[in-house]
């Protein structure tokens, strides 16, 4: 499978032609009748036809596929081609790939939520096996013959019981002007050929040899490079400009005073225009501005947060889901215990930093070319800025290195274009480190004030009270003051959960803060599965109970019981440990998936290390167990980094971390040795790159209890300093 017009990644887009690998051909380009495009190939005419919106079939036979979700390295150009590919009985590699341009006719292309293959399970099979169907009724036409009687394979039909084949670009001119089918009969999947097995990723290759084209390689003629500076306290105002200095450094050519549009406020910029990015930020460095902070010093401190968010787990919350009257069991409960769980802010903390290249052309089109995680959404922010119809905007979306919720966060984008309807010329926006980690958006910061009884060796009542800044609240202004987070239920819910107390509660109260937040990888489940699982263990300690058998007590869920159980398994839970190690298990549901850890760890000088990781993860149908492995490798790694490299903090408006110095994060040397293992429990497709990571922190927080008898209830914490 190969990326059309793949291209030298440092040459990439040298003309406005389509040249660049990881570019979209837009769609509209194909299509029938009129819509079809006659393209000179080897001296003969070939007809390009859009079967579906997922699938163009070429009169030479070639082949090309839809991906509707752009590649943050999560494997979706490998993913969803799949889907359509195995429906449509041709193998990956001969097919090539196009980007989707947000366009409405590809419905959802949001790379978020984990939501890639079970978003587009049924949707792109469907796509696969009605351009299937299309293609054998044409041929059974011909031949003179039933449907029944032919079958796909390999990019051709062929008729049972001879040797007659019609290959697909013999039939799609006459397939595509057949009705779409809406309900063809999709595979069993007993029958799969491509789905849930081993494959090789076709795109390694051109990533690991610079042939790849990421959005920080875009060029396009014409082009000016933009280094933003902005305010330290992030929402200051410019005060004043001083660009003399800055002027003088060649290749700078003008400084504009610009704006960071973010979803909930704008806030001041000023950029520096130049030739090369180089000359760029130099004259960003030479630049002299005088903010206004106004009250930000005061009020956008983590301390004054955190201590609002403690302030506020002294009080009552709002109820979002109680089952029986649990606090007036808790009062009269003989064997109860409170707590409350800290976790951070964290960065995204992309290799990538965030970039975009914006033109408004002079008949008014706009076309952009932006690492988005959703072109959809960047379609329709392009469009409302710049007040055009969106079939006025062209949307291009190179290969993304690495964003983690970040890059569905516009504000690099509607930067690039302010300056371009300034400039009435392609501007690229480059964030440097310090940006993308200084200026956030982040996770936010929140508590889990935990209180919980047994009775009888039973955990029996449950409360947890969830605080702190909410996304749907400052990103979507959808919060009303007197309603809980609704978000809380995709995590939270006992239904979610399937922890079956025989009295439970869930409330919120919300903290609010001027530090920007957005989605952090796996979203809410990395900060409240940390206080739910470790005071799962607190309750199990009460009863004295094992921590496993404690929830087993808890669960009837066989789903979830069959992942408890495999993980026990195979981390060999019952064994006997030296003194010194411990076993900490933990569980957590989300984005449709079940997932489990046990982390094993040993002491260490005054701290501990961490031996070994083992998670069990229950995604039902996915498309390949390299890509699930890959991603679970990367969910213990993030979720150990957050745990105990350092969070984001922020002192007088200002944010303490500048770059990876300051903001640490794994390195191989200390990854410890990590065993996956996927349940084919035969479900309903549920996400992937984010239910890995909820529970790596409260297994590591249990195992140091084991080890230690210390208990963390903050993050992060340092593994060395223990004692």
């Amino acid at each position: 499978m190969k990326n059309i017009s793949a291209s030298n990644r440092r040459d990439f887009l040298k003309t406005t032609a389509l040249t660049g690998a990881g570019l979209m051909i837009g769609a509209n380009s194909f299509g029938k009748g009129k819509n079809a495009k006659k393209i000179a190939k080897a001296g003969a005419a070939v007809l390009d036809l859009e079967i579906n919106p997922f699938i163009i079939i070429s009169t030479d036979g070639s082949i090309a596929l839809i991906n509707p979700r752009p590649d943050m390295g999560q494997g979706s150009t490998q993913a969803a081609p799949s889907l359509i590919a195995e429906e449509l009985e041709v193998s990956l590699d001969q097919v090539k790939l196009i980007q989707s341009d947000g366009k409405a006719k590809y419905g959802s292309q949001q790379s978020g939520g984990s939501s890639t293959v079970r978003g587009l399970w049924t949707s792109l099979r469907k796509a696969g096996a009605a351009a299937k169907e299309m293609m054998i009724e044409v041929a059974a036409k011909r031949w003179n013959a039933l449907p029944a009687d032919c079958y796909a394979e390999n990019g051709r039909i062929k008729l049972r019981n001879s040797d007659k084949s019609f290959g697909f670009g013999e039939l799609v001119d006459d397939a595509s002007k057949l009705t779409v089918p809406k309900n063809p009969k999709l595979k069993d999947p007993k029958d799969f050929k491509i789905i849930g097995k081993y494959n090789k990723r076709l795109d390694v290759p051109e990533r690991v040899t610079g042939k790849a084209v990421y959005g920080i390689d875009v060029e396009v003629p014409g082009m000016v490079y933009a280094c933003m500076l902005h305010s330290p306290a992030i929402h200051g105002k410019v005060v004043s400009i001083d660009d003399t200095e800055a002027k003088k450094v060649k290749g700078v050519l003008q400084i504009i005073k610009a704006q960071r549009q973010m979803p909930h406020r704008t806030s001041e910029a000023v950029a520096v225009i130049a030739t090369n990015w180089w000359a760029a930020m130099k004259g960003r460095k030479a630049l002299k501005v005088q903010w206004d902070n106004g009250d930000l010093a005061k009020t956008m401190t983590t301390d004054k947060y955190f201590a609002d968010c403690y302030e506020a787990a002294k009080k009552e919350g709002i109820n979002h889901e109680e089952q029986g009257d649990f606090n007036a069991k808790f009062a009269n409960a003989k064997d109860k215990i409170e707590a409350v769980y800290e976790t951070p802010f964290l960065a995204h903390a992309p290799i990538e930093p965030e970039c975009a290249v914006v033109h408004q052309k002079e008949d008014g089109s706009v076309e952009v070319w932006a690492h988005v995680q959703g072109p959809d959404g960047a379609l329709g922010d392009v469009s409302r800025f710049f007040g055009v119809s969106s079939d006025k905007v062209k949307i291009n979306v190179p290969l993304l290195g690495g964003s983690f919720g970040r890059k569905a966060y516009h504000d690099y984008l509607n930067e690039a274009c302010y300056l371009a309807k300034e400039l009435k010329k392609p501007v690229k926006v480059i964030w440097t480190r310090e940006d993308d980690i200084a200026q956030g958006p982040y996770r936010p910061g929140m508590l889990s004030s935990m209180q919980g009884y047994v009775s009888n060796g039973r955990i029996t009542g449950f409360h947890h009270h969830a605080i702190g800044e909410s996304i749907l609240g400052q990103v979507f202004k959808g919060l009303r003051p007197d309603e809980a987070d609704p978000w809380l239920s995709g995590e939270l819910s006992t239904e979610n959960s399937k922890y079956n107390f025989p009295v439970s509660k869930i409330s919120w109260t919300h903290v609010k803060t001027d530090i920007p937040v957005v989605w952090w990888r796996s979203v809410y489940a990395s900060n409240f599965g940390w206080g739910q699982e470790c005071f799962m263990d607190e309750l199990a300690q009460k009863a004295g109970k094992d921590p496993l058998e404690a929830r087993l007590a808890l669960i009837k869920d066989e789903r979830y019981r069959n992942v408890l159980t495999t993980l026990a398994e195979k981390a060999n839970w019952k064994e006997k440990l030296p003194t010194g190690q411990g076993k900490g298990i933990a569980i957590f549901a989300s984005f449709g998936s079940i997932s489990a850890a046990c982390v094993t760890v040993s002491k260490n000088g005054n701290g501990v290390k961490i031996d070994k990781v083992v998670s069990v993860l229950d995604c039902g149908y996915y498309v390949n167990p390299d890509h699930v492995k890959a991603q679970t490798e990367g969910n213990i790694v993030m979720g150990i980094s957050a745990a105990v490299k350092g969070g984001i903090t922020f002192t007088n408006g200002v944010c303490d971390q500048t770059n990876y110095d300051k903001y640490h994060v794994m390195r191989l040397s200390e990854a410890p040795k990590m065993e996956i293992h996927i349940i084919d429990s035969g479900a309903n497709p549920g996400g992937v790159g984010e239910p890995g990571l909820p529970p790596i922190a409260p297994a590591l927080g249990n195992a140091i209890f084991a080890a230690t008898g210390k208990r963390i209830r903050k993050l992060p914490f340092d593994l060395n300093t223990l004692a």
